[in-house]
């Protein structure tokens, strides 16, 4: 006898399986997709496709109130046990893949940089059979990688959400990137309140909500509304290109000036800016993987040697 999976032919994936988890949580899809860093209306996408694979009305909706039907409280226990048993298998097979191979992967915006060398150097010294893989990530990567243990850890700026610990290794200053032809390019300083009303290139949707705000100072000071452009950038490159084409700014590190050197663009200082801190991250429920305590080692040595503020991304202990 044939074995039928619901009415579209397809079973539903574990991810789908969770989302209905923290909508079960929630009971209000806009609170359930900013937990997953998902837009609302892609997350409630995702759970009518989980209805119609199933073939039943999982979630009842209204203006005024959302809550599961009887089938989808009948179904959640199910659901639930389903998403545990996932983890379950896929954290022992990562254990199994760290202990078979003895490897570490280390996600980092840019690899090629004096630093990260003496980071592995000190991993290596004190763990010659732990390999570390470095892996480029980008913002959303940067957490989203690290949450679902695609990476160990990230060397990445802070902030961070929910779920992630960090290792501080610098602060630095902010500056502004702008097109070099702006009327501010040509400063030595620029405050953010003569930055209101230029255009902050705008990031990806699966970006860190408190990650994009603070890379935008939003809120400003003066509570002025911070306008974004309609770019979806991931990376620094794609960002500064989009500034480079007369698409507003983006704040960033004093370390771009010195990482992303480009014709057409100028960096200049913002000195009521916050400063930013450059960070080791690692999932908390993971610190005490051996790769990530190795990481988490070497990275406490190098802050025990003082490394270099703000030039820490260029020299070396």
């Amino acid at each position: 006898m044939d074995d039928q999976r619901g009415v579209s032919g397809s079973d539903p994936s574990v991810r789908s399986l969770r989302l209905l988890l923290v909508l079960a949580d929630e009971l209000h899809f806009g609170r359930a997709a900013k937990r997953l860093y998902l837009s609302q209306p892609a997350f409630s996408r995702q759970i009518s496709r989980l209805e119609e694979q199933l073939g039943v009305e999982l979630v009842e909706r209204s203006t005024r109130r959302v809550r599961l039907t009887a089938a989808g409280e009948a179904l959640l226990p199910r659901a639930r046990a389903l998403v545990e048993a996932a983890d379950a298998f896929r954290d022992a097979v990562r254990e199994q893949a760290r202990a078979v191979a003895g490897r570490v992967t280390l996600g980092c915006y840019v690899t090629a940089l004096p630093v990260i060398t003496e980071l592995v150097g000190r991993v290596r010294g004190r763990d010659p059979g732990l390999e570390v893989e470095l892996r480029e990530v980008d913002f959303v990567e940067q957490s989203a990688a690290l949450l679902d243990g695609r990476v160990d850890a990230v060397l990445c700026y802070a902030p961070v959400p929910p779920g992630v610990q960090t290792l501080a290794l610098a602060r630095e200053p902010l500056t502004v990137c702008l097109r070099d032809d702006h009327p501010l390019a040509g400063r030595d300083t620029v405050s953010l309140a003569e930055l209101a009303g230029v255009p902050v290139v705008g990031l990806a949707p699966g970006v860190h909500r408190a990650w994009r705000d603070f890379w935008a100072a939003d809120p400003r000071p003066d509570g002025a509304a911070v306008p974004y452009t309609r770019h979806e950038a991931a990376t620094f490159e794609s960002s500064i290109s989009a500034v480079s084409q007369g698409h507003g700014m983006r704040i960033v590190s004093a370390a771009c000036r010195a990482l992303f050197p480009r014709p057409g663009i100028a960096y200049v200082d913002v000195p009521d800016a916050p400063v930013c801190t450059a960070v080791l991250a690692w999932a908390e429920a993971r610190r005490d993987d051996p790769g990530v305590r190795a990481l988490r080692r070497a990275a406490e040595g190098l802050a025990a040697a003082g490394v270099p503020d703000p030039r820490w991304y260029v020299r070396t202990p």
